[in-house]
Order: C-alpha cells, then sequence, then structure tokens
C-alpha cells in the first residue's frame, strides 16, 4: 500500500516508518515537528519524505492517491491533556476525526487509529477487560481517544474500513525517546540516579507494550480483510506484561544492577488501574507481541549508556510537557500549540 503515517517524527512514528517499509509498505510521513529534534544520540533509522503540516491544516488533497492512513500524531500525555483539555481536543479528537472524513473523501480506503488501552481506565483489576468491557476513562487525553473511536464507526462504509488500535502504554528504545512513560522514565532514574522512584503505592495494574510491537500490530491490521477490521477495535499488547507498576519497578531493578527501588506513595492512589485481554488480535489478526518488559529495561538501560543520556536531557529533551513548555516561552509555539517559527530550541531540543 501507499501509506500516510502522522507523527513520523515522534515517539513511536520513528520506530514504525521503517517497519511499515519492510512490511513492503511505501510510506510518507506527516508531521509538525514539534518533536523532530528531539534525538538521543544520533537518529540512525532510514528517513521517510514527509509533508511538513500541522494535523489541524490537513486537506483532502495532501491525501489523495493514499491506500491507507496510520495515524499516530496527538498529543501524548496526560498531564498535559489536563493542563490544556482544550487543545487535546481540537489536536486528538477534532482534528483525528476530521482528517478521517477527509481521508474518506480523498478515496483512502484503510484508516489505522492509534487508540489506547488508557480507555478502559478505572477497572478493578481483578479480571481482564476485553474490546467489549464497559469504557471508563479518567483524564481527557483518553476521553479524546473514546469519542474518535465513536466517530470512526460513524463514518465507516464499504469503501472506508477505519479500525482503532488499542496500544497498551509503550515502551522500548527509539532514537527520538519519550522519557515521561512509566518504563522508559523508571530505566531513566535508574540509570542516572541508582534509584527506581515510584511515586504511587505501586498498586494500579498497567499493561505495556514495545513500540516493535505496537508497529507489528498496525502491520497486522493493515494486512486483514476488511470484514475482520472494519470499525472494530483491537487491544495492542500481550498479557505477559499485564503488571502492577511495583512489579515493573522490579524488573527494571534486575536490569539496572546496584538500583534501589523507592516506593514513596507521595502521590496518592492511581485511579487508572485495568489489566488486559489480547486474545482478539491473535486469533483475528494473526498478531502476537514479543517482547517482554524484562527485555525491554534491558534495552532501554543498554542504550541509555551507550548514547550517553544525561539529567538534563532526562528531565528537558525527552519529557513532552517540558518541551512544549520551552518552545513556547522561546516564541516558536502560539497559545494553541501551532508551530510559528522554523527555529530549534538548541540547549531543549538538540545535542
Amino acid at each position: 500500500m501507499r501509506v500516510l503515517l502522522t507523527g513520523h517524527q515522534g515517539y513511536l512514528g520513528t520506530v514504525m516508518a521503517p517497519i511499515l517499509a519492510a512490511a513492503g509498505h511505501e510510506v510518507t510521513g506527516l508531521d509538525s515537528g514539534l518533536f523532530a529534534s528531539a534525538v538521543l544520540g544520533r537518529l540512525d533509522v532510514p528517513d521517510v519524505p514527509g509533508l511538513s503540516t500541522d494535523l489541524r491544516d490537513v486537506t483532502v488533497e495532501q491525501l489523495r492517491g493514499f491506500d491507507a492512513v496510520v495515524h499516530m500524531a496527538a498529543l501524548s500525555n496526560d498531564p498535559l491533556g489536563s493542563l490544556a483539555p482544550e487543545i487535546t481536543f481540537d489536536i486528538n479528537h477534532h482534528a483525528s476525526t476530521r482528517l478521517a472524513r477527509l481521508a474518506r473523501d480523498a478515496g483512502v480506503r484503510r484508516f489505522a487509529y492509534a487508540s489506547t488501552c488508557s480507555v478502559y481506565g478505572a477497572q478493578s483489576g481483578d479480571h481482564l477487560v476485553d474490546e467489549d468491557a464497559p469504557l471508563k476513562p479518567v483524564t481527557p487525553y483518553a476521553i479524546s481517544k473514546v469519542r474518535v473511536e465513536d466517530d470512526l464507526v460513524d463514518l465507516a462504509d464499504s469503501d472506508f474500513v477505519p479500525v482503532s488500535l488499542r496500544n497498551a502504554t509503550a515502551f522500548g528504545f527509539s532514537p527520538r525517546l519519550r522519557a515521561d512513560i512509566v518504563l522508559n522514565n523508571l530505566v531513566g532514574h535508574a540509570v542516572l540516579s541508582g534509584i527506581v522512584k515510584v511515586l504511587s503505592d505501586g498498586t494500579p495494574w498497567r499493561p505495556l507494550a514495545h513500540a516493535d510491537d505496537i508497529a507489528g500490530a498496525v502491520v497486522a491490521a493493515l494486512a486483514a480483510p476488511d470484514d475482520v477490521v472494519r470499525a472494530r477495535a483491537f487491544n495492542v499488547g500481550t498479557e505477559t506484561n499485564n503488571r502492577t507498576v511495583a512489579e515493573i519497578a522490579e524488573a527494571v531493578v534486575e536490569a539496572v544492577p546496584g538500583s534501589e527501588l523507592l516506593v514513596t506513595g507521595e502521590a496518592g492512589n492511581d485511579p487508572r488501574s485495568y489489566r488486559v485481554d489480547f486474545s482478539r488480535a491473535r486469533n483475528e489478526l494473526g498478531f502476537e507481541a514479543t517482547w517482554t518488559i524484562p527485555a525491554g529495561a534491558q534495552q532501554l538501560a543498554d542504550e541509555y549508556r551507550a548514547r550517553g543520556l544525561t539529567q538534563d536531557a532526562f528531565d528537558n529533551r525527552f519529557t513532552r510537557l517540558a518541551v512544549l513548555s520551552a518552545r513556547q516561552r522561546a516564541g516558536e509555539l502560539d497559545g494553541t500549540m501551532r508551530v510559528v517559527s522554523s527555529r530549534v530550541t538548541s540547549d531543549i531540543l538538540t545535542g
């Protein structure tokens, strides 16, 4: 297929583009470049041609000729969503639904949407939740994902085949690193300080999925028959990686010898807790996630050391909220997170 990948210069998009290309697809990217220069060490993945466009400004003409859109672009951080919920909904909900509608108008047949297991939100954790479980999102980010999923169902028809991939919390190394997701963050603290610090009480359940596996699920969704995926949702991950935050932290201690686990509980009880059933993707897409949390923790620790991760970079260059705040202070972004300057803040985004 000829595939348009939104967010190709982000954490997941940087990993996904070469995996899609290796599967035989012709990949074009679309990104506003918010995090394009936030690279740890070297950008050692093949480049893909890309459109420098804000998601909110995409035109139907830009979408013509593509067989599929893989939509990854979003403001993907719960703290940011809570800080600026109106911008989160503008980009993550309204612009995403608009993109799907324009794609349908342009004759794009397949639309693979990056949703999230966060849509399950506040669950008991006593049993596995599957795609038919009640959705209980507790953050603006997760609420926006639920709304787009609903809109995609309404847009689906015989010629337009949207599918929602509810990804477990991502982990694993990408040259365009994110340090503000749980495993990546804990490994960074362990490598830099020797402390694996858990701010909650450690009891909430989280499902995790490696960036490579998330890309593999997209490949499977693009290859599946229309009737299998049309207007449906698939959880992406593996039951092996359903773990409490404390168990995730213990895997980090194993991966970083000499590090110490510290569970402070200072952030209180996190209402987001869910264990997820991933059997639908196995049975209907033939997709099986292979990366484990211990293997991912080891990969991250090795890459952090090899590429010279520093505390300043960890706190500022690879934390989404810090980067966006710095770029706004520098006058590079307006109040709606639109790029107003091509100048890059060198002390924040490069090095």
